[in-house]
């Protein structure tokens, strides 16, 4: 048989102990304060009907499906997730008996044919950790989700992000201002989304490449070249009825958010945020780090009233927001905020010889009792090797159970870190490897 040379698919990866061991940490947080807020899980398939995915993104969007080979050309064609929104429309939509609001949580895998960024933490495969609630129109619904945003990034030690947020009523209102049809908006915020990583110039000029008049380029550019407030873009629009009430809908989100205790050096209005998903109607939000201008969005999302309405026939308010965890865990990374870990272990019990398995055995269920992450060294062998093995992995705590030890009715914990070595009864040494305690002279 001829050999298979190992590789990974291109924007795909392997994740190894030293890596998934901190990407589960970033999605206990995640889990955690999903719950706080009353959100509960749930999961929908990997794959989909390509019609129930196709026409809901954007026609830069669509290309990305992963179009699976599969009954194609037929109604029962099928592609991988490109989102989980969608799929949770799809999945509300059939559920018609669902207590409103409904808030649920998942955290999936999602894929897209694009071309990989390791550095900006773009892949084709990746993880998206999404919270979304249907069911409301409340700004108090939009609030939570900035909320959730913040608190899980100041949770993982994030210092210096920013939450932008926009609403679509305000760039359906500049459509209007600027002369230009409503059928034009998508156009128009595909552009505007540019601008966080194009100038105002060369934004300019794909607007006049796409045929816009010059007047609509003329009066984008009197908005969108400045950093305008809510109160100035109220005063620049008094007449326009849709981007007045997009402002008012931001106004009320940015009171919830200070009586739910986001400190407002976290977030801001910006005019700029387009989001390129179609699917938006109302508020919409987006992380960025400030030091880190390389790096995409690390959360976004936004309200999406009319989304679900395509599956059902009737309009449905629901909004959400996506974590990024390879964002994330990515950002982390270049930062350095994550401490060396190769393994969950925290004690691994030696074996001297066979007769004494059974009580290093006994020992390591003892541990484990306490919720004590416990290895055993698999078969006898010299206390050197076991060392080499505990300090390899690092393990930072050995059990030690020799004859002595057992005549007693104690153990030995060596302390890998220090070298150091104490004699115990299972009590001391149990406060000592939950208390993570370094031992010394």
């Amino acid at each position: 048989m001829s050999q298979i040379k190992p590789r990974v698919f291109k924007g795909a990866r392997d994740f190894l102990p030293e890596q998934m061991l901190h990407r589960e940490r970033i999605t206990d947080v995640m889990r955690k304060v999903f719950k706080k807020y009353g959100f509960s899980p749930i999961e929908t398939p990997a794959i989909e009907y390509l019609d129930v995915l196709a026409g809901k993104y954007g026609e830069d969007a669509d290309r990305l499906i992963y179009r699976l080979d599969y009954k194609s050309g037929t109604k029962d064609q099928a592609a991988l997730h490109y989102d989980l929104t969608v799929p949770f429309s799809r999945l509300v939509a059939m559920n018609p008996d669902l207590t409103l609001p409904f808030k649920r949580y998942q955290i999936q895998p999602v894929w897209r044919a694009d071309r990989p960024q390791p550095h900006q933490g773009r892949f084709r495969e990746f993880y998206q950790c999404d919270i979304d609630a249907v069911g409301s129109k409340s700004m108090l619904i939009d609030a939570e989700m900035v909320a959730i945003a913040y608190e899980v990034l100041k949770t993982l030690g994030f210092t210096t992000f920013i939450i932008k947020i926009n609403n679509r009523k305000i760039l359906n209102g500049i459509t209007q201002y600027a002369g230009l049809e409503a059928s034009m908006t998508q156009e128009v915020c595909r552009s505007i989304d540019k601008l966080d990583k194009m100038s105002w110039d060369d934004v300019e000029k794909e607007l006049i490449e796409k045929e816009f008049p010059d007047s609509s380029i003329q009066k984008l550019g009197n908005l969108l070249n400045k950093n305008l407030t809510l109160d100035n873009l109220s005063e620049a629009l008094p007449d326009n009825a849709l981007a007045q009430e997009g402002i008012a809908e931001i106004r009320e989100l940015f009171g919830f958010l200070k009586e739910l205790g986001v400190d407002s050096q976290y977030y801001s209005f910006d005019l700029s945020l387009a989001r390129g998903l179609d699917y938006y109607t109302g508020p919409i939000f987006e992380t960025k780090l400030s030091d880190q201008p390389h790096m995409g969005s690390l959360t976004g999302g936004g309200r999406y009233d009319q989304l679900i309405g395509m599956f059902t026939g009737k309009e449905m308010p629901a909004v959400g927001t996506t974590l990024g965890l390879d964002r994330i865990f990515t950002a982390m990374q270049q930062l350095n905020m994550l401490e060396p870990i190769k393994t969950s272990t925290k004690v691994l019990v030696a074996v001297f010889s066979k007769e004494e398995m059974k009580n290093s055995l006994q020992l390591a269920s003892q541990l484990r009792a306490f919720d004590i992450a416990t290895e055993i060294f698999p078969e006898p062998d010299k206390l050197k090797k076991q060392f080499t093995y505990a300090d390899k992995k690092g393990i930072p705590f050995m059990a030690i159970l020799g004859q002595t030890e057992i005549e007693e009715n104690k153990l030995t914990i060596k302390d890998l870190r220090t070298g150091k070595q104490k004699l115990m009864n299972i009590e001391e040494a149990v406060k000592v490897i939950l208390g993570n305690l370094t031992l010394e002279d």
